[in-house]
């Protein structure tokens, strides 16, 4: 009787030890998810706070009320430029890419509008028209912002500005993106070393420095067809960045942007937009500007008036915006 108890006992001790031993082993692993969550938290405000910059504005001047994104529609202009050490810009230089997106909060749906840089259009900081890459040259992301809402008729709410070191290291963290290459490419790399990057055309993952190569080369199109691959390296990146692979790659995403970034955001703004990813399921479409290229004394991109119509009604749409 006595060898019976002793072996129940041992049995009970057994399986206490088992569920110990998972309880712990739970522990562990969800305590090291959890600070690693938390500490990826932390390093993500620390470097949108110390990225942030005052666009001089309460809120667009077409807006009545500033914008919760937590809960309304709202607009973020993606502003592309080239200023690294190497180019020792002591101002503003000009954007290289334009994208502005709308955000849907009910659909959560995300609408890519590529604006050519070489746009002919009025710059209300100098009160005359010209590029619209010139505007930030003139006024950094406010003169910017102030342009695309001038040209669209809608809010321009927060802007995002990243150089050409934040799109590589990027690219290269998410360990390439896969796109289609449309031709044959023979282009510089972020130090403008000539031919430095060769692509052959095809479908194929490219690293940061290909990538930054294929979204800026126009030497075989034009500004429309730079917009589109720009478009679809964006959209490459997005759908790299919401898998699952790329969760212990969040740390390295950060550091990369780092310093490299500017933006109106505050963290607690940037963070009511992980909805839009969250489900796995965002519905992202993609438009340009058309028009015809001009050529004079220098070369421009002239709007098709009608173009801009159609596209400021879709945004407006979207926005759920009634100018």
């Amino acid at each position: 009787m006595a060898d019976t108890k002793s072996r129940v006992a041992k049995r009970k001790t057994k399986k206490r030890n088992k569920w110990t031993i998972w309880f712990l082993l739970l522990f562990i692993i969800v305590g090291g998810i959890g600070s690693y969550v938390f500490f990826l938290v932390h390093k993500a405000e620390d470097i949108v706070s110390s990225s942030y910059e005052d666009d001089g504005r309460d809120q667009s001047a077409l807006r009545s009320d500033k914008v919760d994104p937590n809960i309304d529609d709202v607009s973020i202009l993606f502003i592309g430029v080239d200023e690294s050490e190497k180019r020792n810009n002591e101002s503003n230089g000009r954007s290289d890419a334009l994208i502005l997106a709308t955000l849907n909060k009910d659909e959560k749906s995300v609408k890519l509008l590529s604006i050519p840089r070489d746009t002919y259009v009025f710059i209300p900081e100098v009160g005359y028209e010209s590029k619209i890459n010139h505007a930030h040259a003139w006024g950094g992301p406010k003169a910017t912002m102030e342009t695309v809402e001038n040209l669209l008729d809608i809010p321009v709410d927060y802007f995002v500005k990243i150089n050409f070191d934040a799109f590589v290291g990027v690219v290269d963290t998410l360990g390439g993106i896969e796109v289609e290459v449309p031709y044959e490419i023979s282009e510089q790399d972020s130090r403008d070393k000539a031919d430095a990057i060769h692509l052959m055309p095809g479908k194929q993952v490219l690293n940061g420095e290909e990538a930054l190569a294929l979204a800026r080369t126009r030497k075989q199109d034009n500004d429309i067809e730079r917009g589109k691959r720009q478009q679809e390296i964006m959209k490459a990146m997005m759908d790299k960045a919401a898998s699952f692979q790329t969760v212990l790659k969040v740390d390295g995403l950060m550091t990369a942007v780092g310093e490299n970034m500017t933006t109106n955001m505050t963290f607690d703004e940037m963070k009511s937009f992980v909805s839009y990813g969250i489900t796995g399921d965002i519905n992202i479409e993609t438009y340009t500007l058309e028009g015809t290229d001009v050529w004079g004394e220098s070369y421009y991109y002239q709007l098709d008036p009608a173009d801009v119509e159609e596209k400021k009604a879709l945004l407006q749409s979207h926005l759920n915006f009634n100018p």
